[in-house]
């Protein structure tokens, strides 16, 4: 049995360029993927305090630890066979190089320039997140990508969330319609979702996002629906981990890095912007992308999905 220490904190997005103190929980969620080829190791997760929640009870997860002081210095003091930092910011770098490990994946620090650089199974990785023009060609799943660092195969693994929802299916349809304030430009015009409303009354029992304030509600509240309408946000990836049914909202991200497991239909803006998907946080145009996804195309999607209706 391997002694592994995964850091994943949700400070740097894997495939993405950017670093942030606003933690990204759907990418911690969906970094999950990486424990199955270490089952059967006791493996530690070093986390933000935030995404707590979506680790908590994961079956292949020994123990959690929450990034802290004290974390830190008793990280230092331990040793292990693998460690695994799929984090990018510097200082995080420098800390994982500085635990004593027999190997090492993902990032680590270069003490001359002080910046983040990729180990051996990475570079493929890294080059996605220094340039925007393949991160936007790339057709490779996110879980795919994660596998490779630590030179593991792709087949299909789904995410592990460990929260077990308390809640029944109450409603046929979910409408997620909030977005994190890092990406404002995901958001689906409030009117489209209105619009959208009107369409499913009388045919389904539907409900606007709940638990806005609390993860827990939040999860309970997905698991409440067959199907989540949503954005590509941390609602999707819950939504997948408890293997419901999507519909998914692209624009300014590309859609080939989720793999949805045969659960999702994909919707993507019907105008002529040669800067889709743009990668881009805030919109640049006067009128933003996603307010060419027509309301009645979601609901086709629906039907689909919750009927077998072709589209």
């Amino acid at each position: 049995m391997a002694k592994v220490l995964i850091i994943k904190l949700g400070y740097s997005e894997t495939l993405d360029g950017g670093i942030s103190k606003v933690t990204s929980l759907g990418d911690v969620l969906r970094t999950t993927v990486i424990l199955y080829p270490f089952a059967g190791d006791h493996v530690t997760w070093l986390v933000d305090e935030a995404a707590y929640p979506l680790l908590e009870g994961n079956p292949l997860i020994d123990r959690i630890l929450v990034y802290n002081l004290d974390s830190v210095l008793q990280l230092q003091r331990e040793c292990y066979d693998v460690v695994v930092n799929l984090e990018k910011v510097p200082g995080i770098c420098a800390l994982a190089d500085s635990i004593r490990a027999a190997k090492r994946s993902g990032f680590r620090f270069d003490r001359l320039t002080g910046e983040a650089v990729a180990h051996d199974g990475c570079e493929r990785v890294f080059s996605l997140c220094r340039s925007a023009e393949l991160k936007r060609r790339h057709t490779g799943s996110w879980q795919e990508s994660l596998l490779q660092i630590v030179g593991a195969r792709w087949e299909g693994q789904e995410y592990l969330l460990g929260y077990r929802p308390k809640s029944e299916e109450a409603f046929d349809v979910g409408l997620n319609w909030a977005v994190g304030p890092k990406w404002p430009n995901k958001a689906w015009p409030l009117e489209r979702w209105d619009e959208l409303k009107g369409l499913l009354a009388g045919r389904y029992r539907y409900s606007m996002q709940q638990g806005m304030d609390n993860l827990h509600d939040y999860m309970d509240w997905i698991n409440s629906c067959r199907l989540l309408v949503t954005n590509d946000s941390l609602g999707l990836h819950i939504a997948v981990a408890l293997r419901k049914k999507v519909v998914v909202l692209y624009g300014p991200t590309n859609p080939n890095e989720t793999f949805f497991y045969g659960r999702g239909e994909v919707l993507y803006p019907d105008v002529d912007y040669d800067c889709i998907p743009c990668l881009r946080p805030v919109c640049g145009q006067s009128k933003p992308c996603l307010d060419f996804i027509p309301p009645g195309a979601v609901k086709e999607r629906i039907d689909a999905l919750l009927n077998g209706a072709t589209c």
